[in-house]
């Protein structure tokens, strides 16, 4: 699954888009350098019931932002994205890419 697929899962099962769980994982402090992802996961798990794999998409673009690494962009299956800027506004609105 692509880090964009595990966010747009993250929507379906929360009802949230991703921007908005990244402004409450701020709101909550998450975004400090020092917190830890596990600290992050536990969250997830306790208030939307999600599990690592998706928890850990999240928490990259909590602590990192919505870029990753080219490496993941283009390659073959299904874990590739189409772009290295990941889609936060939720998918009803995402472009598509042509």
């Amino acid at each position: 699954m692509s880090f964009q697929a595990y966010l747009d899962a993250i929507e379906d099962k929360t009802g949230l888009t991703p921007r908005q769980l990244v402004e409450i994982a701020e709101s909550k402090g998450f975004n400090d350098p020092s917190v830890k992802a596990g600290t992050i996961l536990e969250w997830l798990k306790a208030d939307y019931d999600l599990g690592r794999g998706h928890g850990m998409a999240l928490v990259h673009v909590i602590k990192k932002g919505p870029k990753i690494d080219s490496k993941h962009v283009g390659s073959d299956g299904v874990h590739r994205d189409e772009s290295d800027t990941l889609w936060l506004d939720g998918k009803a609105s995402k472009p598509t890419v042509s």
